[in-house]
């Protein structure tokens, strides 16, 4: 069984890059929910809570797989999303589902065209994503969707219950340390707009990467 108890010896370092990530967006009403596809499917049930409480009137769900999620999506993220969404009980016509997306950048892009073919005008939206995804969704969209009016959002858990609910403390600081490292090089890339980092941010970085968490480093 994978472990769930972050250990103390990193347990600084990994509370500094998850504030880091929150980009702390206040709620409000937007034109979409759109819930980046990935192996959490508190996404999906976040997106749930916004339409729930009228912050949203329609739900894009995006994703197709990444080698994380075949096993737990076989039919794609967005696709799991969708029929989550569904038994929770939004209707099915509030929903949209974009099945072919295997990044961040093509989550966007591939929405925003969606969107466009069905005619829907949307100036804002909620970008629903995992807690430490927001600010690299936020810098991707920045770069991709220049005009759209972003507000990041994640289901609102504590770190210690968002491991507990993903169940394998390694695999989010791997995460963790990862989207780190791709705001630091995305930019240069054209990938996304360049976000500031502190010096306290890039230090916890570099001593997880030390300590091993580097599986999900881009070479």
């Amino acid at each position: 069984m994978p472990e769930t108890l972050l250990p103390d010896a990193y347990r600084s370092d990994v509370e500094t890059l998850w504030d880091y990530h929150d980009m702390h967006h206040a709620i409000r009403p937007t034109d979409v929910a759109i819930g980046l596809g990935s192996h959490d499917l508190g996404v999906a049930a976040f997106s749930v809570e916004l339409y729930r409480g009228d912050m949203v009137p329609r739900i894009v769900f995006t994703g197709a797989n990444a080698p994380t999620t075949i096993e737990r999506f076989p039919r794609g993220e967005a696709v799991h999303y969708r029929e989550h969404a569904i038994a929770l009980g939004v209707p099915d016509e509030a929903i949209l589902v974009e099945s072919e997306a295997t990044n961040t950048g093509q989550n966007i892009e591939f929405t925003r065209r969606l969107l466009a073919e069905r005619g829907i005008e949307v100036r804002s939206a909620t970008l629903v994503s995992r807690p430490y995804q927001q600010r690299r969704a936020y810098s991707t969209a920045k770069k991709l969707w220049p005009e759209l009016d972003v507000v990041c959002a994640s289901r609102p858990l504590p770190l210690d219950e968002y491991i507990v609910s993903i169940g394998d403390v390694n695999r989010v600081v791997d995460m963790l340390v990862g989207d780190t490292q791709r705001i630091m090089v995305y930019p240069s890339q054209g990938f996304a707009i360049p976000q500031d980092m502190p010096s306290e941010v890039e230090a916890a970085y570099r001593r997880l990467v030390e300590a091993g968490f580097t599986s999900r480093l881009v070479r």
